[in-house]
């Protein structure tokens, strides 16, 4: 404890538990298998302009109007290509947790701000596909849905574990977060699926 009453951070590296390393490593494994999907399709459409993905399954759940937008290369390459470099990286970084491996304050910190960047980067996509480009890809969406818990998880263990100094008034706060920790994932799960069935709703009125 510092003399301002906040949680020190460790001085020594340290590793994580099992639950949270398994976590990087499926949800690692999941996001670069949505990727490499997402980047086969993309060489596909750029080999072949006519080329209609199989996730193209009707005029709001359709691949093929994602990629062929603007917002698919937002840094001038296929987004897809950051998801198979990034979900690599969180794989690697659950197998040696899962190994005993320890990491210092610094590369927990990288590991934060990674997740900061991806869930940031995954919610600017969000609302370009649902009010920019009106359109929905599935594998797009296992993304968005793997960034959350992974983020979340990661940012609950740098609060508990001191890598995120904690002030002594927030303790009781980051204590419940981590006793209820399936709350934040669910609200935001459920937060997307209502803004999905809104955006939405003229079409999904037809199906019943």
């Amino acid at each position: 404890m510092t003399a301002a009453g906040t949680v020190a951070a460790p001085a020594r590296g340290h590793g994580a538990s099992r639950p949270f390393a398994l976590l990087l490593l499926i949800g690692g494994a999941i996001g670069i298998f949505a990727s490499a999907v997402l980047t086969l399709d993309k060489i596909r459409l750029l080999e072949d302009p006519s080329y209609v993905p199989n996730c193209n399954i009707n005029p709001i759940i359709s691949c093929g109007s994602i990629m062929r937008s603007d917002q698919a290369e937002a840094f001038g390459f296929p987004n897809s290509l950051l998801g198979l470099v990034g979900f690599a990286v969180v794989i690697a970084i659950g197998a040696g947790l899962l190994a005993g491996a320890t990491y210092r304050r610094w590369f927990w910190l990288g590991l934060q701000a990674g997740t900061v960047f991806g869930i940031g980067f995954v919610t600017w996509l969000m609302y370009q596909a649902l009010y920019r480009i009106g359109a929905l890809c599935p594998y797009c969406m296992v993304v968005w849905a793997t960034m959350i818990p992974l983020f979340w998880y990661t940012t609950l263990h740098n609060l508990r574990t001191g890598v995120i100094p904690t002030p002594r008034a927030l303790r009781p706060v980051v204590r419940e977060a981590a006793r209820y920790h399936w709350v934040v994932p669910a609200l935001w799960y459920a937060v997307i699926v209502l803004l999905v069935l809104d955006r939405f709703w003229y079409y999904w009125r037809t199906l019943v």
